[in-house]
């Protein structure tokens, strides 16, 4: 079993095991285990398509970090911290990614910016994802135990072809929302449109 440790420079110091420590005082044992899984799958996407390693690990480690935070805890944080007000007409699903990156430099200390980005950028997604941030979208996505077969496709689509499987996950939520009769970020849809216009 390969033994993971990030570089100081990327966890102000901490080891893994304190930053697992953190992360198990947020969650449950079931999200938890959801978040170990995330990292590795996103360890193996960053060495297929040449990312950082470290940081895509870092941040599928932690990208739900504050996916527990209580409602009103996140109400308040938007509220008071200069987080756009608009926010406070969506919920945790995208709460925990745009504002729980805030949650991770008050508690955890992480500062790195394209570790933060890639874990804002986990709910909605971005029309300009990098490519950590598309390991990350697409990681939370296929790691082993999402069974789906639209998550199966994706998984398939990740092996060689990051954009598709990305376009996958974004058409997977599109119609999740729609089908629901839930508002869509105004984001995802530009992400969705800046994918299928540009990358197909």
């Amino acid at each position: 079993m390969i033994t993971i440790e990030y570089p100081a420079a990327l966890t102000h110091g901490m080891s893994r095991a304190e930053l697992l420590n953190h992360l198990h005082n947020r969650l449950d044992d079931a999200r938890y285990a959801h978040c170990l899984r995330v990292e590795e799958t996103a360890r193996q996407l960053a060495t297929r398509f040449g990312a950082d390693v470290d940081r895509a690990g870092l941040a599928g480690l932690l990208h739900d970090y504050a996916k527990q935070i209580p409602n009103a805890t996140y109400r308040e944080t938007i509220v008071r911290n200069g987080f756009d007000q608009d926010l406070l007409a969506y919920n945790r699903g995208i709460w925990h990614g745009l504002v729980g990156t805030w949650f991770i430099q008050q508690e955890v200390g992480i500062t790195d910016k394209l570790v933060l980005q890639a874990i804002e950028r986990h709910t909605t997604g971005d029309p300009d994802m990098s490519v950590l941030d598309q390991i990350i979208f697409v990681a939370d996505f296929i790691e082993p135990a999402r069974d789906l077969p639209i998550e199966a496709k994706a998984r398939d689509a990740a092996a060689t072809d990051l954009d598709e499987a990305t376009r996958i996950e974004l058409e997977n939520t599109l119609v999740y929302l729609i089908e629901k009769r839930w508002v869509v970020y105004p984001k995802t849809l530009l992400t969705y449109n800046a994918f299928v216009t540009t990358r197909a």
